[in-house]
């Protein structure tokens, strides 16, 4: 018997957007269903009765939640596929420490940028790109920030990448011309299918974007 696989999640959160990568670099077929998170479905609240949140990876049955977790699940589960996290247990430590930068910073310091008042952009912009900085500094002069492949940390913050045009629009910055090593890292994952394919519209995303700055009654 087959493995049943069902993804739930949302088209423009970067963390299901993840899990879509990882399911597609291990080949794994799977059902998406997606959720709207103003009308959470039954499953999704059976399956996540603590958080009640996106994505959560339904394996035979079973639910997984969290998206590091969830890439950490698949990578385990499905171990003859290429390993998306290093053998060696220190380069597994570290990637997962990246991974979790990225997510206590590139998340809170983009969503600062859309949110924030026009008094306080300058500031918002200044403390996401000190934040892009320290990854720079991380990936080098290394393809990937596992080193030559793709791996943890790359599908981990590769996402966010689908948000940058709407973090531009509302910053009124260019990514690219403060990160130039940044944004080639970003472009070299873009030519992976596992990641052109799971990535959503990034204008879609700044519609939406513009939709959450409305009901937030930000101007």
């Amino acid at each position: 018997m087959s493995d049943q696989v069902v993804l739930l999640g949302t088209h423009v959160s970067m963390f299901a957007m993840r899990v879509k990568i990882a399911l597609a670099e291990k080949g794994i077929q799977y059902e998406y269903k997606e959720e709207n998170l103003m009308n959470k479905s039954p499953l999704l609240l059976q399956m996540n009765p603590i958080h009640k949140k996106i994505p959560v990876l339904i394996h035979n049955g079973k639910p997984v939640c969290e998206s590091l977790i969830i890439v950490e699940y698949i990578d385990e589960v499905w171990k003859d596929k290429s390993p998306l996290l290093p053998s060696d247990p220190y380069k597994r430590a570290q990637a997962r420490f990246w991974a979790d930068y990225v997510d206590k910073k590139i998340y809170d310091g983009g969503k600062k940028i859309w949110t924030t008042k026009e008094e306080d952009q300058e500031a918002a912009n200044k403390e996401f790109i000190e934040y892009l900085k320290v990854l720079e500094g991380e990936l080098g002069d290394k393809p990937y920030f596992g080193g030559e492949s793709f791996g943890f940390v790359d599908m981990a913050l590769i996402p966010y990448y689908s948000w940058f045009p709407a973090y531009e629009k509302f910053g009124k910055f260019s990514i690219e011309a403060v990160c130039p090593k940044f944004v080639a890292w970003a472009k070299r994952c873009m030519q992976k299918e596992s990641v052109s394919k799971s990535l959503y519209d990034p204008d879609k995303i700044s519609d939406f974007v513009v939709m959450l700055r409305q009901r937030l009654g930000i101007a």
